[in-house]
């Protein structure tokens, strides 16, 4: 598949055919991704295939209340889970639908992508907010995973609410001491592959000579 066209068509992806996809269809997708850059090359990556369907539903089960109360801030309005706040709403409704989480069982592959920190160097660990630049040696290596993933005929999404609920899904996850859970991947056969994404153009993010600089214009579509 030519690389730009990847880039630009690599779609979010939550319903899934029900065909299976192999094992060694995984490794292969796994095998490419493996090439993603990382900080030192610490390569600190560390990934779960979740085949067992009850362990699958107590993840689902973990990321319910997560995606209720993300769900229910968006209503009514927010943005949830921000450094600089957000207001949560007095009362949360649970249970609201969830293609993934209500077909966990089903999704033809669903992987845990954690993140060694003995091996990331977390370069803004002491300034006084949250760090963030250790997310620079693992996720690369999601979205190359996603990537190859369409390379193989496959569509996906990543998400992070497990991350939310990470000290109880460590011990069913087995997550190996001085470990962050990073992401969770389901990837299938699409339904329907979106192709046509909703972007910002290049001048909306993008100044000259610092961040208050003249917009770089872009003539690409």
């Amino acid at each position: 598949m030519d690389l730009q066209y990847a880039l630009r068509t690599n779609g979010t992806v939550r319903s899934f055919k029900d065909e299976p996809v192999g094992l060694d269809t995984v490794a292969a997708i796994l095998d490419d991704a493996r090439f993603a850059p990382s900080g030192g090359n610490g390569q600190p990556w560390r990934v779960a295939v979740v085949e067992d369907r009850p362990l699958r539903r107590s993840l689902a089960d973990l990321m319910q209340p997560v995606w209720d109360e993300y769900l229910e801030i968006r209503m009514a309005g927010g943005q949830p889970y921000t450094v600089v706040g957000y207001d949560t709403p007095d009362k949360i409704t649970p249970g609201k639908p969830n293609e993934l989480l209500d077909n966990i069982d089903s999704v033809p592959v669903v992987l845990a992508i954690a993140a060694d920190l003995g091996k990331i160097a977390m370069m803004d660990a002491d300034l006084e907010r949250p760090p963030i630049t250790g997310g620079g040696s693992i996720y690369p290596f999601c979205w190359s995973l996603m990537l190859s993933a369409r390379h193989h005929g496959l569509g996906g999404v990543m998400t992070t609410f497990l991350s939310r609920r990470e000290p109880e899904a460590a011990g069913l996850l087995g997550l190996p001491k001085d470990h962050a859970l990073v992401a969770t991947i389901f990837l299938g056969r699409p339904v329907k592959q979106p192709t046509r994404l909703n972007r910002e153009p290049v001048a909306s993010f993008a100044t000259i000579d610092g961040f208050d600089g003249a917009p770089l214009q872009s003539h690409s579509n």
